[in-house]
This record gives structure tokens, sequence and C-alpha cells, in this order.
């Protein structure tokens, strides 16, 4: 049952609960060694953290960044901060300078707390650009302090400061005087395009998000919840604090590059992702199934096709399945599927909330099919996450992006967009009043920039309104919904369709190299390098076939008609991607001019 109680004191509250009950598993930093902290532990850790914070001189609703990593000393670090009704402001582990610089600069942080060398580096750089950074506390003990550092300490030193609670007596003070009115963070989005905008996140949002979210996700106190995407992330963010409501145990992973590992490793329950990464599992094990021989392709065809009768067909329209059907599902939910969801640590699987772009259907129903509910939800930063998923119990529609959770007021407004109003939705940007009255409409609605519509009480999105592109010829594209066609496919890692003002659809795809180099080595393909690999023209012909057969249901206008293979991925540091992986579509554009422009060359 959900411990109904403000953010501050939950740490607190569960400890009275659940005592020396395990609430995270967690490595330290470049360990391998998975380690547990209790309740309890939590509770005391929490304190600690709030005494060093006030022997820090922090004041009500100062700002205090965190750029770190996943990592247990992350949520001491938050929860201390709300105790003494500080805010936090999460930077991505993979943040640039230039970033950093700016929302220190913007929020007047005057500590920071950081992971490994790499952010510890990084902070202190800028802290000479940075009036305001008085101090940097080091989660990671191994880091190496720069020469004459003088103002950085190790967490474990910080912790020390606050050991014997020398302050809990005005910390239970400011308990008291806790309001659902407190900023507990700024989460600054870097965006697709412009300035980073900080989003206001009060206490009484995150409330209002756990109880709706509680009323419809079933994630409870038996589950066991890895950490997957950065904490700085509002989804994930939302979905582990919703989880330690809950009383379930987080498993903290800290290097995303080792996700499946940790999964094999500690058998989660649960686990919050992006599209992308199911679309890796889809085409993983799809190319298992093209490799094996032809019976064991049957055996596995056949299995999904009992799963997707059993699980799409039937228990997501909310119909019984025959007595025939469930007899043949769950011999195979025993054996084949079981196996199939073991390697990936899922021996017990309950649920698997995925958002944050566009799901395929293909890959939704692939899921499904498994025996894994994928619970698919649309929300954003500005709402805390949630505003409409799959609920329990209910039918619900491959494609749509579940039913609006309970407090939310959806309307759909001029130009089919989506606009919100609700406990959960900010009340603005941070010190950004200009851009606060743009964002919202003369009745309080947020405006979200996303286009969809309700049918039978699901919320359906068809494009991101500024992303749309307009061909020469008058015809809107929406790139999201063609890419999102094509990384099903397992050759393709990353597309980016171009089409404005162009007379036809093209796109810049980066393949799956290890995949494309396996299949040059099949057929004989000879080849030094990837630019051997994207020149030669069986394999363009390849793909080209490939992506004619995924965009069979697409409108003629929609469909790529050309396409480049490109040598090297789109990446953060080339500021092609954002923190969050989005395509900052402007600089992939400006950065391939030229080889668009010869796509268009007759």
């Amino acid at each position: 049952m959900q411990t109904v109680c403000h953010l501050a004191l939950l740490p607190h509250e569960q400890a009275k609960k659940y005592g020396d009950r395990t609430v995270f598993e967690y490595k330290d930093f470049g360990g391998t060694v998975w380690r547990k902290v209790s309740w309890n532990e939590f509770s005391e850790s929490v304190k600690k953290v709030s005494n060093a914070l006030l022997n820090l001189g922090v004041k009500t609703q100062e700002n205090i960044g965190v750029f770190s990593q996943n990592a247990l000393q992350y949520f001491y670090t938050d929860f201390g901060a709300f105790g003494v009704r500080a805010v936090t402001i999460p930077f991505y582990a993979t943040s640039s300078e230039q970033q950093l610089q700016y929302v220190v600069n913007d929020a007047q942080i005057r500590i920071m707390f950081v992971g490994e060398q790499e952010q510890y580096d990084k902070a202190r750089r800028v802290q000479a650009l940075c009036s305001t950074l008085e101090r940097i506390v080091i989660y990671d003990a191994s880091v190496t302090l720069a020469e004459h550092d003088v103002t950085s300490i190790y967490f474990n030193d910080f912790m020390k400061q606050g050991e014997a609670l020398p302050r809990q007596t005005e910390v239970e003070q400011l308990w008291n005087e806790l309001n659902d009115d407190d900023i507990a963070n700024i989460l600054y989005t870097s965006g697709t395009t412009g300035e980073s905008k900080g989003v206001v996140l009060t206490c009484g949002q995150y409330a209002a998000a756990f109880k709706a979210n509680n009323e419809c996700v079933p994630v409870g106190e038996d589950d066991r919840v890895i950490t997957f995407l950065p904490i700085a992330h509002i989804f994930e963010r939302g979905w582990d604090f919703l989880a330690l409501t809950e009383g379930s145990m987080l498993i903290i992973n800290t290097d995303p590059r080792e996700i499946q590992k940790s999964m094999k490793e500690t058998h989660p329950t649960c686990m919050s992702a992006v599209p992308r990464f199911w679309e890796k599992v889809y085409a993983g094990i799809q190319d298992k199934i093209d490799s094996s021989s032809p019976m064991q392709q049957k055996l596995f065809k056949e299995a999904l096709a009992v799963g997707k009768k059993y699980n799409v067909e039937c228990k997501a329209h909310g119909k019984r399945p025959s007595l025939l059907l469930t007899m043949k599902y769950k011999a195979i939910d025993k054996t084949l599927l079981a196996l199939v969801r073991k390697q990936f640590g899922l021996v017990k699987p309950n649920i698997f909330p995925t958002a944050g772009a566009v799901v395929s259907p293909e890959v939704e129903t692939f899921v499904h099919s498994l025996g894994l509910n994928m619970i698919v939800g649309y929300g954003l930063t500005e709402s805390l996450a949630t505003v409409s998923c799959d609920h329990k119990d209910e039918p619900y529609t491959i494609g749509s992006v579940g039913r609006p959770i309970n407090g939310i007021d959806v309307k759909i407004g001029e130009n089919d967009e989506i606009q919100l109003k609700g406990p959960t939705i900010t009340r603005g940007y941070y010190k950004r009043e200009t851009l606060n009255k743009e964002s919202f409409t003369e009745d309080g609605y947020f405006r979200t920039g996303d286009a969809g519509y309700i049918r039978d009480g699901e919320l359906f999105l068809t494009e991101r309104i500024k992303d749309l592109y307009k061909t020469s010829n008058g015809k809107y594209i929406a790139p999201q919904a063609v890419e999102s066609k094509l990384l099903v496919d397992k050759f393709i890692e990353q597309i980016v369709v171009i089409a404005e003002e162009r007379k036809f659809v093209s796109a810049l795809i980066v393949p799956a190299y290890p995949m494309l180099e396996e299949y040059a080595r099949e057929y004989n393909i000879p080849f030094e390098g990837r630019e051997d690999l994207c020149r030669n023209a069986k394999i363009i012909k390849m793909l080209a076939e490939r992506i004619d057969t995924l965009q069979q249901g697409l409108a003629g206008y929609e469909q790529v008609k050309r396409f480049t293979l490109l040598t090297s991925p789109f990446t953060m540091e080339s500021g092609e991607l954002t923190n969050t992986l989005k395509t900052r579509r402007p600089v992939v554009i400006k950065n391939y001019a030229e080889i668009i422009e010869q796509m268009y060359n007759d």
C-alpha cells in the first residue's frame, strides 16, 4: 500500500514501516559487487545529509546542483535536500561545460554534487566562470583533486559533518514548515531547439503525481525496480520516487551501457525505458530468429503468434481468451517465452513503463507477445512525467499512449494541440516570464506542442507540431512517425528524415555496423572499413528493399525516396543529440548540409 506523506518525509515514514528491509541494491563506483541498503539506513543517511547541508549554510529554497550518473549518493542528496526545503537541480552526467556554466549562473548554484572524475573536472573548470559556485562535493572517492583545489570535499567527508545529527532540531523544525508550494526540483530541459529552460516542479506536483499514478500503475512492495534512464530525466525520477512510495526496492544501475548485464545479475521485475531500448531488443531477437534453424524459426513464430492472440487480440481488448488459447499460451509462456525473457534477466516480470518517443506498433505488439507488460505512456517534464498511460485492468489499443491519469484535464486545442491543466502541471519556467505567458492559454492550459486526439478515452499522438515538415509540394510530413517505422530494422541504428521545403523525403542513416559487417561477410562483400560498406551497391540495394517494405503503410509523399549512409553516429558532443538522445534537427541539417544537397541533385 502506498505511503502518503510529504516527499521530504518519505524515507523516514517508510523506515518506520519497513525497517531493515532492503530499499537499494547498488555498486560502488568502479565496483563489481552488488551491495544493499535498508530503509533504516536510507533514513539515517538522509538525515545526515540534511544536517550537513545546514552546516554548509544552505537556506530554505536554495538551489543545489547534482551533476552525476545514477548513484546511491544521488538519492541521499535529493532527499536530504528536500528535508531542509532546498531545491535540487539535476544535470545529466554527459552535460557539456557550456550547459553546466549556463545553468549554474542562471540558478545561482552555490554547492554542486558531482559523480566521477569527468563530472568533477568539468565542474572545476567552470567554477572560475561561475561567481556563485563555492563548493564541489564528490561522490566517487577515487577522484583525483585538481592542484590547489581547497574548496572541494569528498561525499564521505561531507557526511561526517552530519554524523551525530548536530542540527536535527533545526531539520525537524523545517519539517514542520514543509508545504506543497515548496519547489522540489528545477529540471532544465536541453530541448531540440533554443536555450535550456528550467521547469519548476513543486512538492505538491509530486504528491498529486504519486496519488494519480498509484491508482493506475500496478507497482508494489514486492517489485524490484531497476534504474536505466538517468535520474535527471523526469520519467526516471518520477518513476523511481513513485516506486519508493509503494515500498518497492530500487536497483541502481550506474552505467546505462551495462543495463543488460545488470538485469541478468539482479532479476528486476520492473524498468522504465524509452522505445529505443525495446527496438534494440526486437531487432536482436529477430536476428536470432533469422539465423536459427527452420524448425526453431517455426516454433518461435508459432509461440509469438499464440502470445499475440492471447495478450494483444484478447487481453488488450478486454476479451476473455478461450480455454484452448489459454492452455496453449500457458504452455509456451512457461517454456519458450520464459527462456527468452530469462535471457534479459526477467524471471518474474511485472510492468515496463515506456515513453519519451513514438513506440512502433510492431515493437509494442512484439513485446506484449513475449508476455511482457509494456505500459506505454506520454508525458513531459512540465507535467511531472505522466499525462497518460495504459491503465491496469483496462483495455488498451496498440498505437495509443494510454488513458489520461486522474486529475489531468486534457483538451485538444487549435491545430489539434494537446493542452493540459491539473495539479501535476508546472506553474512555469524559472525566471522566464515572457515564455510563461506564451506557454499557457488564456484559460490556463499548458501548451504541449504535441498534436493528437482522444478516441474512446485513449490519447493518440499524431506529430510534434514544431517538428512538422512541409514539402515543396505543400504536403506535411511528421518525421518522427517515419523514423519510428524504420528504426525497427536491425540494420538501422539512427535515422534523421529530411523533407522541409524539399520535393521528396530523404534520410540520413547511421547503420548498425556490427550487423552490417556480419551481413557483408556472409555474402562475401569485401570491405576494409565503414566507408566501403556505405558505398557498396549491394548493401545500398539491400537496405533500400528493407526500407521500402517497412514504409508500405505510409502515403507515397511520406516515404523515403533517397538516403545516405553515414560512417559516424549522431552525438551529444557534436550538438546533434540532446542529453535525452532526442535529435536536434537544425544542427543535423546544418552539419550535413552538403550531403543533403547531393541527395536532391538530379
